[in-house]
C-alpha cells in the first residue's frame, strides 16, 4: 500500500474514539502487516502523519504504546531513524556533542532502553549504541520523548516539572531540540 494511502488511513481514524487497548491493537495490526510483507508499514507513514498521530493520541494511548514490548521499540527506532532527516546543520555549525538517552521501563541494563545521538562536523547520527562517552545523559519516559520529538511538548516544561532528568551538561540537553526542524502535523 503506497505511503499516501497509509497516511490517509491514519489521518481518517478518530483516535478519540479508541481506547488505549484499541489504539495499540491498531498499531499492532499495521506493524504485523508490514512484517508480513503486505505493503502496509508503520515506517511508511510520513513524518508529518506520525507527528499528527502522536498529537491526537491521548496520554493513556501513548502510555500504552510506550509500555508495549514490541511497538515501543518500533516507534523509538522510527524516531531516531528520522532524526538525521530533520537535523539542520546550520543551526549546529560549531556543535560537538554526544547525548545518551535512557528510557525508563526498558529491557536494557538497569531497566532502561538506551540510544545515543552524536552531533559533530555538521552531521547527526542516532542509534541504539554508538559506543561514545556522553556529554549529557537524558532520562525520560518514552511517552514524553514521543511528544517532545514530534513537537507536541516543550522540553523545558518537562525539565522544570522533573519529567526530564539530565546528568552531565544541561545546556546541550536544553538546546538539542533547536538543532532540528521539528515537523508539523499533517492535519494542523
Amino acid at each position: 500500500m503506497p505511503s499516501d494511502v497509509v497516511d490517509a488511513l491514519a489521518r481518517q481514524i478518530d483516535l478519540g474514539k479508541l481506547t488505549a487497548h484499541q489504539f495499540v491493537r491498531l498499531l499492532e495490526t499495521l506493524h504485523m502487516l508490514g512484517v508480513a510483507g503486505a505493503g502496509v508499514e508503520l515506517r511508511g507513514l510520513t513524518t508529518e502523519t506520525l507527528v499528527s498521530v502522536v498529537r491526537r493520541a491521548s496520554k493513556e494511548q501513548l502510555r500504552a504504546l510506550a509500555t508495549h514490548p514490541e511497538l515501543r521499540h518500533v516507534f523509538l527506532d522510527e524516531v531516531f531513524r528520522r532524526m538525521a532527516d530533520h537535523f539542520v546543520p546550520e543551526k549546529a555549525a560549531y556543535v560537538s556533542m554526544v547525548v545518551s538517552w535512557r528510557f525508563s521501563g526498558g529491557v536494557g541494563e538497569g531497566g532502561f532502553d538506551r540510544f545515543q545521538t552524536v552531533i559533530e562536523e555538521g552531521c547527526c547520527v542516532s542509534a541504539p549504541d554508538l559506543g561514545r562517552e556522553p556529554d549529557t545523559t537524558i532520562t525520560i519516559a518514552v511517552e514524553d520523548f514521543f511528544r517532545i520529538a514530534t513537537g507536541n511538548a516543550a522540553v523545558t516544561a518537562l525539565f522544570v516539572t522533573g519529567r526530564v532528568r539530565v546528568k552531565g551538561e544541561y545546556t546541550p540537553a536544553l538546546r538539542l531540540v533547536s538543532y532540528f526542524d521539528i515537523p508539523k502535523p499533517a492535519d494542523a
